[in-house]
């Protein structure tokens, strides 16, 4: 339900607030919006006697926004972007249905975006769109129709469809390993790579390969894209899933550093909220990847 028209301010007004507070002048928020000092001081006067709070106060000729008015103005610029979001997004999708995923970003990259286009031209009437999300979130408060998730299925109140279960493999530039892959142990001897989101990654792998290790250092990244960007630029043994190194040694930058993919206890997922039906463009998405793995 929406609220009371009362509650609802136009774009414009709310144009005006959110300029001023930005560039903390009325003169410079008129110029950008192509309109007058004076027909600024409006706007925010309207909203004021709307609002029912002091948003603003003159000192001489200027407008200062007041405390309140600096917070309602921060609650605007989020709701001016989510509106400009959703025009973007009807705009590019023009007559088509939409279909809004959140991704992980080197999956997205590396695994899904491939396959996009054949969904794409299997069913052209639906619009893809996709955002990083590199945790579990609320579907409640997020637009999105599903997302990507990776590990166990420990999201709350979700249907989940398996992409891929995570192999992983260590890699590195041929620099660093000019006689092909090596034994396991002999990995401890070159600099390893980790990666923020997966502590205890080369731990795992070194227990699963039998190798007694201390404690391993090395440079830390966030990313995936990062650390085999560092792997290819010779710093290091990167730990990497299978589609990411996959990717890197077509292209020839990255090479194994040991034999065989270990496969792990976790995988990849399309998860959906429970509390509601699928809505076609992504009843067509599961039915495309059901087809797809088959």
């Amino acid at each position: 339900m929406i609220a009371p028209r009362r509650f609802l301010p136009s774009v414009s007004s709310l144009l005006a607030l959110e300029a001023v507070d930005r560039l903390g002048s009325a003169t410079l928020a008129a110029g950008e919006l192509s309109l007058t000092h004076s027909a600024i001081s409006r706007q925010l006067k309207h909203l004021e006697d709307q609002i029912g709070v002091s948003l603003f106060e003159r000192a001489g000729r200027a407008l200062v926004l007041t405390p309140a008015g600096r917070d309602y103005a921060e609650s605007a610029r989020g709701y001016l972007q989510d509106l400009a979001k959703a025009s973007l997004k009807i705009r590019a999708a023009g007559a088509r249905m939409s279909l809004n995923l959140a991704v992980l970003p080197a999956f997205g990259t590396h695994w899904l975006l491939p396959r996009l286009k054949a969904f794409s031209q299997a069913h052209p009437e639906v619009a893809v769109n996709l955002s990083t999300r590199l945790a579990p979130f609320d579907f409640g408060r997020e637009a999105f129709d599903a997302a990507v998730h990776f590990g166990v299925q420990d999201w709350q109140g979700v249907d989940y469809r398996e992409l891929m279960r995570e192999r992983v493999i260590p890699a590195g530039p041929v620099g660093l390993l000019p006689d092909g892959p090596l034994p396991a142990g002999a990995l401890l001897d070159l600099p390893l790579l980790h990666l923020a989101s997966r502590p205890g990654a080369w731990e795992d792998w070194f227990a699963r390969r039998k190798v007694p290790i201390g404690r391993l250092q090395g440079m830390l990244f966030d990313q995936f894209s990062h650390v085999s960007e560092a792997a290819a630029l010779g710093l290091g043994l990167a730990l990497l899933p299978s589609f990411l190194f996959e990717a890197e040694r077509d292209r020839g930058r990255l090479v194994a550093a040991a034999e065989g993919y270990e496969e792990l206890d976790a995988g990849y997922y399309l998860v959906w909220p429970k509390s509601r039906v699928p809505n076609r463009a992504l009843g067509l998405f599961i039915d495309w990847l059901e087809q797809d793995r088959r």
